[in-house]
């Protein structure tokens, strides 16, 4: 060590920063995360320049993001959101608040990604901070759907593509287009559901040489999701694998946890439950850790179902109650639907009267509060595989009532704006 390097040794300079930094990316882009990490925590413990550490504190988020580790990711978003205080920087405190809203949605607290994202967007930044406005409006897209609340996760992804297309980021425009196809799975209408990953596996093919292969991976996990649906299972499987195999390379563990899940709901749907099975305990095992409750209560559905084909119907209540305790921690509405109609079916089965009506009526509120219903027919929305079209106002309706309807404008809006008269 010179002189030079030993005087800077207890403190690092803005340049000395900037260089360690760089080096943590090329370690972490050629797949050598560890050797990233310790470079960039030496970084942090040593620099005295705010910018520099808020910087480095970002590529710690993202890193930790992709490892599934939200809970350091969200530390390390809260020591971001000190440093931009420090700095009295807008932009950088609504980077700060966006790493914050991010971290909560992947520890499922959508409440909090919300009310984070809302603050991102009433921030009055440069023109930096608005090029992030994108990122919020997805990330309030999925807190929302997280909840259940679809016509504001349809408006927030719309949003979002807005700001993808006016930016040129097919970056982003890939992720929308993810989770779009997760909304219509959501909603069953397939086709659309596949329609939106494979339009972001074209953006890949097109655009994403310079791109890491998540975005691949992510694609084909959610054509893979919308296959299954489609119970087209040779292409759902294939799908998967590729997915799978891209998440064991780069130590993907989140999307990991979703291909073991999804594989196994695949088995489930070919009545393969010794299939099945090890793979939802496996999927359940890495998704407790990280901390996606979403996650898991898809899994007790899942392995719920599977005891159902078995006629072990007290097994299945237990896995649907754990479900049940998830999704209320969370507020996802559709998740709770789901248990409260399968319970009902086992409950009619064993002529359990007083149980039965208990969930029909938690059923009923679930419905009423999903208003799961099109606004035109009066029909429920989302029972079955149908074709649906959003209208600007991003209000959801059959495709073929608005066909037939021929009116112009939205019915909901019509008669939310109606005023009560007097006689």
């Amino acid at each position: 060590m010179n002189i030079f390097t030993r005087h800077l040794a207890p403190e690092m300079g803005q340049d000395q920063t900037k260089q360690q930094i760089e080096k943590g990316l090329k370690l972490y882009q050629s797949n050598q995360t560890d050797k990233a990490l310790h470079v960039w925590t030496k970084v942090l413990e040593k620099t005295s320049d705010p910018g520099g550490k808020f910087r480095v504190l970002g590529c710690l988020i993202t890193a930790h993001l992709e490892m599934g580790k939200y809970k350091d990711m969200l530390k390390y978003a809260l020591d971001q959101i000190d440093t931009a205080r420090e700095m009295e920087d807008p932009d950088y405190l609504t980077e700060g608040y966006l790493n914050l809203a991010r971290s909560n949605e992947k520890l499922c607290d959508f409440q909090k990604t919300v009310s984070y994202c809302k603050t991102c967007l009433n921030m009055q930044g440069t023109t930096v901070s608005l090029q992030l406005n994108g990122q919020v409006c997805l990330s309030m897209g999925n807190a929302y759907l997280g909840l259940s609340v679809f016509q504001k996760a349809l408006e927030s992804y719309e949003k979002a593509l807005r700001y993808a297309h006016n930016n040129d980021d097919k970056m982003l425009e890939c992720r929308v287009c993810c989770s779009l196809g997760n909304l219509y799975v959501q909603l069953k209408d397939y086709e659309k559901a596949l329609f939106f990953p494979c339009k972001a596996a074209e953006l890949v093919n097109d655009y994403g040489k310079g791109w890491s292969l998540k975005y691949r991976a992510m694609s084909q996990y959610h054509m893979s999701v919308a296959y299954r649906k489609l119970e087209r299972l040779p292409d759902a499987m294939e799908c998967c694998e590729e997915s799978m195999k891209i998440a064991l390379q780069h130590g993907d563990r989140p999307l990991q946890a979703l291909c073991l899940l999804n594989f196994a709901d695949i088995h489930r749907y070919r009545k393969d439950t010794d299939k099945a099975f090890p793979r939802y305990e496996s999927a359940l095992g890495i998704m407790t850790e990280i901390g996606n409750r979403l996650g898991q209560a898809h899994v007790y559905l899942g392995v719920a179902k599977c005891w159902l084909l078995q006629k072990e119907f007290d097994k299945a209540l237990d896995s649907l109650q754990r479900s049940q305790i998830l999704a209320d921690g969370m507020g996802n509405k559709l998740c709770a639907l789901k248990v409260h109609c399968l319970s009902e079916g086992i409950y009619r089965s064993q002529g359990q009267e007083e149980k039965l009506r208990e969930q029909v009526v938690k059923f009923l509120q679930c419905v009423e509060e999903l208003e799961l219903y099109c606004g035109m027919c009066g029909e429920s929305i989302g029972d079955r595989d149908q074709k649906l079209q959003s209208l600007p106002c991003s209000h959801i309706f059959h495709f073929r009532c608005l066909q037939t309807n021929g009116t112009k404008g939205c019915p909901k809006c019509f008669k939310s704006s109606m005023k009560p008269g007097f006689v």
